[in-house]
């Protein structure tokens, strides 16, 4: 297809399929948990079916909310004296989704910097049976989908092609996963630097999504017209701290 000949193409998908990749590591660690007590033999198989899962219903999920996002047309809008909105059904979506991902993104923040992390033992545990782990990972994927969905929204959003740029870094991203699950998450998890700054970058991304949004509805406030942030700048943020970062974990191994 002709938009993957594009430069900027290509680095929509890179970054997209690297946050997948990093926002997927606490699915992988939940999974492998409700993996745990199942015997040997069967816990490779009930990962790799969980992840998956987690495929099947990101891409469902994307192509519901690319749906919602195509509804233009205003659904009501607000007049006052200092605000002057046209709301959308695309508009409410990107609205919304900024806002659960700050939400996401910050209480995330909280729990590393204060270490009150949820016990994750306590909560999925594991049964021996394949059946009833496997509805337990269902259940957990339901829920990982969510950011990782309005995280891909939120990067390419009004690109062209974005849907195929979206469920192609889905795909790769959970392949990758499926056949590096063990690695990737103990790489992750032996640098917390890398989870705090996908969280920081889903700060960036849901603020982008709330302007984005209210962009879309023509929103003004104080009769000044709220303007859309350009994805360039996003996307030399997140290569900017990637490439800080890779020298900082480069003079760390060194020490």
């Amino acid at each position: 297809m002709e938009i993957f000949t594009q430069v900027d193409t290509w680095v929509a998908l890179l970054t997209l399929t690297f946050l997948e990749i990093v926002l997927g590591i606490d699915n992988i660690i939940f999974i492998s948990i409700a993996t745990g007590k199942l015997p040997k033999h069967q816990q490779k198989k009930a990962t790799n079916i969980g992840l998956l899962l987690a495929m099947v219903f990101r891409v469902i999920l994307l192509l519901g909310v690319s749906y919602l996002i195509a509804m233009k047309d205003p659904i009501f809008s607000i007049d006052t004296s200092w605000l002057d909105t046209q709301v959308s059904g695309q508009s409410i979506i990107l609205f919304l989704g900024g806002l659960f991902l700050l939400y996401k993104s910050t209480s995330e923040i909280r729990h590393k910097v204060e270490g009150a992390e949820e016990n994750h033992n306590t909560e999925h545990k594991p049964t021996s049976t394949m059946s009833k782990t496997i509805i337990q990972i269902v259940l957990i994927d339901i829920v990982f989908s969510f950011d990782s969905v309005l995280t891909a929204v939120g990067m390419t959003n009004g690109t062209n092609g974005a849907l195929y740029i979206m469920i192609t870094a889905v795909v790769v991203s959970m392949a990758i996963m499926m056949l590096f699950a063990t690695p990737v998450g103990k790489f992750v998890n032996a640098h917390p630097t890398i989870q705090m700054l996908a969280l920081s970058f889903l700060i960036l991304i849901g603020f982008m999504l709330i302007t984005e949004g209210a962009h879309l509805a023509h929103t003004t406030v104080f009769d000044q017209e709220i303007g859309a942030i350009p994805k360039g700048y996003l996307y030399f943020a997140i290569a900017f701290s990637l490439g800080v970062e890779a020298l900082n974990m480069k003079i760390r191994k060194k020490k």
